[in-house]
This record gives structure tokens, sequence and C-alpha cells, in this order.
């Protein structure tokens, strides 16, 4: 999945924020949506790297597990009545 960041695609938002961070935000950058769009968009960006490497781990534990199985099957084998 991509990050998509199109200039022309904006639209007008409505965000909840702590009026003293908002007026101390503002003291350090002169365009606070840009600011905000930069932070939003590194972090949508860590938790899809983060969500990949979750899966990643999880595909790299069932494959441990199947072939676990495979080789020495499973403990409940010698109890199946099928």
């Amino acid at each position: 999945m991509s990050i998509i960041t199109s200039p022309l695609r904006k639209r007008a938002v409505n965000l909840t924020l702590s009026e003293g961070l908002v007026a101390e935000a503002k003291t350090y950058t002169a365009n606070l949506s840009a600011t905000v769009e930069e932070l939003l968009t590194a972090y949508v960006a860590e938790q899809h790297q983060v969500r990949r490497t979750r899966q990643q781990d999880a595909d790299a534990c069932a494959a441990d597990w199947n072939a676990v199985h495979d080789a020495i099957g499973s403990f409940a084998d010698e109890h199946s009545t099928l």
C-alpha cells in the first residue's frame, strides 16, 4: 500500500488540539497544516512498516510451525479416530 500525498486533492478537516500546544507549535512553523501533514505522513509510513513486519513475522512463524508439523507430525495424530 502506498501513501498518496497529492497537493491537488486536499480538503479541510477538523482536529481538536490543545490550544497551548497549537500556540507553541506556531512559534516553530509558519505553516501548521504542512507540518502536521508531514508528521502524519511519516506516522502512516511507520505504521505501514510495522504492519508489514508483523505480517512477515506471522508468516515466518506459520512456515516454521508447518515445517515442524511436516517433520514430526502432530501429537494428536496418534489419538485421532479418523
